[in-house]
């Protein structure tokens, strides 16, 4: 198995590609190694320096501490990727462990979420991240930045300039979009 490499636009984040499927319910982030028990991402975490994982369709997405160099990490999660699938596992994820909130959405926050989903999340997940709404009060969007997105250099200004612009064009009750 041949596990290919992509850098993103955050240099703490690395975008993993094992050519397999990952998640089968969609984008998951683990901070913390006492959430989840899949081994993989079990020994991914407990790299020292390594500090969340996120894990998508077809891609996993690590990121590190500024102290640890990709060199000394990358090597070992491309191992543990392999292992993981060598011993026949076929996808990462199958199944959500927790149960979702479903709050009831008001029709402009089904009109953001539906924008986030069709037209940003799309493009943000081509660079290793995830946008997720988080809630709409008098005007302000608030969004929540997972994986290569999270504490990206150049995160504010694709909130700004790509989420924000494209929010408030198509719906003019939005006003301003931040980050939690």
């Amino acid at each position: 198995m041949f596990v290919q490499t992509q850098d993103t636009p955050n240099p703490n984040s690395l975008k993993f590609l094992p050519g397999k499927k990952v998640s089968r319910i969609g984008p998951i982030e683990v901070l913390d190694i006492k959430e989840t028990d899949n081994d993989l991402i079990r020994n991914i975490l407990s790299i020292n320096g390594i500090l969340s994982v996120f894990l998508y369709e077809d891609f996993l997405s690590v990121n590190k501490s500024k102290n640890l160099d990709w060199s000394d990490a990358k090597h070992i999660i491309i191992s543990y990727i392999n292992d993981y699938y060598s011993k026949g596992n076929d996808c990462v994820i199958e199944e959500r462990n927790n149960n979702n909130d479903a709050k009831s959405l008001s029709e402009i926050e089904k009109k953001i979420v539906n924008l986030l989903e069709t037209k940003i999340r799309p493009a943000v997940s081509r660079d290793g991240g995830d946008i997720v709404f988080q809630e709409f009060n008098k005007g302000v969007v608030t969004v929540k930045l997972k994986g290569s997105c999270s504490g990206c250099p150049s995160s504010t200004l694709t909130l700004k300039k790509g989420v924000e612009n494209l929010l408030c064009h198509y719906l003019p009750e939005v006003k301003e979009v931040v980050s939690i």
